[in-house]
């Protein structure tokens, strides 16, 4: 059996029983990035975005945890939004090749997905 994977719209009602998308949620379809976001990364197979304001990319130790965060990337290394102690926005898994690098953009393939990485 597969699983479908439903996005959920976020509604408001007006005083007159009107529907309406909060504001974020309709820039977010517009493809208009969140405020104060700095980066945003695409998955290539279905488009998925994601906005954050900071990133990095992650090395794991072999016994698989955290071991360093590095500022550029590298085959081996997990890109990660927004990384926090206990949270992030986004981790890929570990970058296998790096297809593309400029200061502004990366375009890179990990173990099951391609992204592409742009600073705004």
């Amino acid at each position: 059996m597969s699983k479908i994977k439903q996005d959920k719209i976020f509604l408001t009602q007006d005083e007159n029983g009107n529907l309406q998308m909060t504001e974020e949620i309709a820039n977010m379809l517009q493809g208009i990035p969140p405020n104060n976001s700095k980066y945003k990364l695409v998955r290539e197979q279905d488009g998925l975005t994601k906005y954050g304001r900071e990133m990095g990319w992650i090395e794991w130790g072999e016994d698989g945890r955290f071991k360093e965060k590095h500022d550029k990337p590298a085959v081996g290394l997990s890109c990660i939004l927004d990384p926090h102690r206990m949270s992030f926005t986004w981790l890929t898994t570990s970058v296998t090749e790096i297809v593309e690098e400029r200061e502004d953009y990366v375009k890179f393939k990990t173990k099951n997905s391609n992204y592409e990485l742009f600073k705004l």
